[in-house]
């Protein structure tokens, strides 16, 4: 097994990423105290590593309400009947695959699951719940919470060592 090493540079840079990925190398070179070439060559390195998963636009759900609704956000526990190895990976495996489900965590102690999901309506909602619920016999209890107001969404994960970027 290949032990990944990162030094305080790559920490910079995986942070300025996380923080504003559209920024130029330019840019990232500067704020990260390195020279372009070398922020280009360590990007690379990060991504083959798989440390930098993916890079994506994250919408303004409220800017984009006008356009196509709110929708309907909901936190879901998922409790199941049978939490075998087997069992657990089956649901797993449903959630994820069904684009209504934004984020699926196993957790423990409690309920087996928690969901965080977002659909046009509360027909939608439904709908979602038959695929993934009702119609799976090892499903024993769904707790739904539907939210009213999403006081702070942020992807970016903590990085030792580091202050968080604030702009």
């Amino acid at each position: 097994m290949n032990e990944i090493t990162i030094d305080d540079a790559d920490m910079r840079l995986l942070d300025l990423l996380q923080t504003d990925a559209s920024q130029s190398n330019q840019t990232l070179a500067e704020r990260a105290h390195v020279s372009p070439p070398t922020s280009l060559r360590r990007i690379k390195r990060l991504r083959a590593l798989g440390l930098i998963e993916r890079e994506v636009a994250l919408l303004s759900p409220d800017r984009l309400a006008p356009l196509i609704g709110h929708g309907l956000t909901a936190l879901l526990e998922i409790t199941l009947e049978r939490q075998g190895a087997e069992e657990l990976d089956a649901f797993e495996t449903r959630a994820v695959a069904d684009a209504a489900v934004q984020q699926c965590y196993r957790v423990s102690p409690g309920p087996d699951f928690m969901l965080v999901v977002h659909t046009t309506d509360m027909p939608a909602y439904l709908a979602l719940a038959q695929r993934l619920f009702t119609s799976n016999a090892n499903v024993r209890n769904v707790k739904a919470f539907f939210s009213i107001k999403r006081a702070k969404f942020d992807p970016r994960l903590p990085l030792p060592g580091l202050f968080t970027q604030t702009e």
